[in-house]
């Protein structure tokens, strides 16, 4: 996943692109309206996302949306310090995707910029992503960097609540309920096991797994 991000301030470049980067997303900065105009001009296969300033040296961000428009339905984010409402409303006349003011949460802008391209890309629902792994829960397959994984059935339902709950720390006894059903009547210690064959499958990504000590597993990105 590639985006382009038209960002005259570099201190907000920096970080962006470390923290997209960290989750496996490439970035392609461009620091001026007339560089990003070119690229556009040359095209933008390749690009999934672009995050576009407004107040920007040699075209803003409105002429650069527009322009982006003419060529492409890729998504748009306006990514600004400008939170006018006459701004904001201009934005998505122009065709932007959404409108985000300074100062931002580098996680949600994360969060919000993969949930577009997914919607863009048109990937169904039934496919779950997180860091380098992917499930299909409608045709059962596991993936890690694209190569399918031979997942058990508990093994396959335990990882799917993990996916379906990135982030969140879920106990032994949820996974229990979920992957075995609540008449199961054997110890936490199967999940136990399940997670550590789990992780030798998935190879370096089972380390997206962690443990938390006293209180369960968590499934992060990285």
């Amino acid at each position: 996943m590639r985006i382009l991000l038209v960002e005259d301030d570099l201190q907000i470049c920096e970080v962006t692109k470390k923290y997209f980067e960290s989750k496996g997303t490439e970035v392609v900065v461009v620091n001026n309206g007339t560089d990003a105009l070119a690229l556009i001009e040359s095209g933008l296969e390749g690009y999934s996302l672009v995050l576009l300033d407004i107040m920007l040296p040699g075209a803003d961000g409105f002429v650069i949306c527009r322009s982006i428009r003419r060529h492409s339905d890729i998504p748009v984010i306006f990514l600004t310090a400008r939170g006018r409402e006459e701004d904001i409303l201009h934005g998505y006349e122009l065709g932007c995707d959404d409108y985000i003011v300074k100062p931002f949460l580098l996680s949600a802008l994360y969060a919000k910029c993969s949930a577009m391209i997914k919607r863009s890309e048109g990937l169904p629902d039934s496919v779950l992503s997180c860091g380098a792994i992917t499930m299909d829960t409608y045709k059962l397959i596991c993936c890690v960097d694209g190569e399918e994984v031979d997942l058990t059935p508990k093994e396959f339902a335990v990882l799917c609540y993990l996916m379906k709950h990135p982030g969140w720390v879920v106990s032994r006894d949820t996974l229990l309920d979920n992957a075995w059903g609540q008449d199961f009547f054997g110890v936490d210690r199967v999940v136990d096991n399940n997670i550590k064959r789990l992780r030798k499958k998935l190879g370096n990504a089972g380390g997206q797994i962690h443990t938390v000590i006293g209180r369960g597993y968590r499934l992060t990105e990285n």
